[in-house]
């Protein structure tokens, strides 16, 4: 009965951080669709098709320079004692090394390219690092202000701001702005991020010296991962750059105001990972399978309770909610189809990839996303020069079923873990449980 009570108080904790999490995740993504809104409304489609292939390259280039330090970082903080926080301070530091770096060294590459925005991203990189180590702390509150609030509404404003000078018959116009300020006004917010993540982060980790074999404990429970979250950052946002490439940037802006929405189950969802995954951690390090068995089932019942009212509203209403980009527009209802019924099935399966790392099966989850990568590009290739948007809509359906269902798979047949279960009911309680 007492661990009963322990669990439902640890769930209740989760709950409240899934809570703080979502609340950051919605005002993200209406900042995000404000901010398509904006650039689709204030640039003719060919520029603001480049804007979105330009964010959608610094994007997947921050991704892969990230290395997934940050969820190294969690996993080796999260299973730390209080008494053992004395030598954390070394695995940060052995995790900011690297990545800083790396990002450093590709944004010298990608300057030719991609401009001033390219510089942005060993910024980026840190602040990514030290808002996971707060989490890892078990403090969620800075990455919800910070990540789910400052930054998308700092670029929001910014933007904006941008986009209204471009109309001004005083400065160069839109085609100026759309080439190099919009995309600099996007990547400036990461900077204030980047001092006050630091500043949260500050006296939670005393300065000691790196222990030995932090490094060496960090990097080989990281390493595959690395690789992992640069295939991810690729699967997220290369179906963008495809279709600018094979059917230029005018169906790329179509692509990208049409599954904007995506944003919504992918910040949902990383919103109550963030909150869920110490917890997972230590309680999977515990051999409690019981208890992991519970958080899975009850986040995924929380997901689907709060992401698939959204979808069906977006299938029923996206012949006029896309007319919000422009008349050009209206065209997209079958990319936003095919978005919510995959969304729908998506998150049904559960925050499925981050129960599998927390047990510690990173090579199988690189190998899951090896898997639906590859399937992505492939049905990109063959679709896209034909079916424009609709085509990367679809080879961007495969790929996120393949990358739910493989671990679906691996989960039940290692631990008997599914997302539905005893726990599902239950976890409609989700207001007892957020107050406990």
């Amino acid at each position: 009965m007492a661990e009963l009570t322990q669990r439902r108080v640890a769930l209740g904790r989760v709950a409240r951080g899934g809570v703080a999490g979502l609340t950051g995740a919605v005002v993200a993504a209406l900042a995000q669709f404000a901010l398509v809104v904006v650039v689709t409304r204030a640039f003719p489609a060919g520029q603001a098709g480049a804007f979105f292939t330009v964010t959608a390259l610094v994007l997947m280039a921050a991704g892969i320079v990230k290395l997934d330090a940050g969820n190294g970082l969690v996993y080796f903080i999260a299973r730390a004692s209080a008494h053992e926080y004395h030598g954390i301070s070394g695995y940060i530091r052995a995790a900011l090394v690297p990545v800083t770096g790396a990002a450093t060294i590709v944004g010298v590459l990608l300057y030719p390219w991609l401009g001033p925005v390219a510089l942005a991203l060993p910024v980026m990189a840190v602040a990514d690092v030290l808002l996971a180590a707060g989490r890892g702390f078990g403090a969620l509150r800075p990455t919800v202000l910070l990540d789910g609030v400052l930054l998308p509404v700092g670029q929001l404003v910014l933007v904006g701001a941008v986009a209204l000078a471009g109309t001004s018959p005083w400065l160069p116009g839109p085609a100026v702005a759309a080439a190099w300020a919009l995309p600099v006004a996007w990547a400036l917010p990461y900077l204030p991020v980047l001092v006050l993540a630091a500043l949260a982060l500050r006296g939670r980790a005393p300065r000691t010296p790196c222990l030995p074999g932090a490094g060496r404990d960090l990097w080989r429970h990281t390493a595959p991962r690395s690789v992992a979250a640069a295939i991810q950052a690729v699967f997220q946002r290369f179906d963008i750059v495809i279709v600018a490439l094979l059917a230029g940037p005018v169906q790329a802006a179509v692509y990208t105001a049409a599954t904007r929405f995506k944003i919504v189950g992918q910040l949902a969802n990383q919103g109550l990972a963030q909150a869920v995954q110490p917890r997972l951690v230590r309680t999977l390090a515990d051999g409690d399978l019981a208890g992991a068995r519970e958080l899975y089932q009850a986040t995924t019942m929380w997901l689907v309770l709060l992401t698939w009212p959204v979808w069906l509203a977006y299938a029923l209403t996206a012949p006029w909610l896309l007319r919000l980009f422009g008349d050009d527009y209206g065209a997209a209802v079958p990319v936003a189809l095919v978005l919510a019924a995959t969304m729908m099935a998506a998150t049904a399966s559960g925050m499925v990839d981050v129960v599998l790392t927390a047990a510690g099966h990173t090579t199988a989850s690189l190998r899951n996303l090896v898997a639906a990568c590859t399937c992505t590009v492939l049905l990109d290739l063959a679709l896209v020069p034909a079916h424009g948007a609709l085509g990367a809509a679809l080879g961007w359906s495969a790929g996120v079923l393949v990358k739910n269902a493989l671990p679906l798979w691996q989960l039940h047949r290692r631990y008997g873990l599914r997302p539905f279960g005893r726990h599902s009911l239950s976890a409609l309680r989700l207001r007892t449980w957020a107050t406990a």
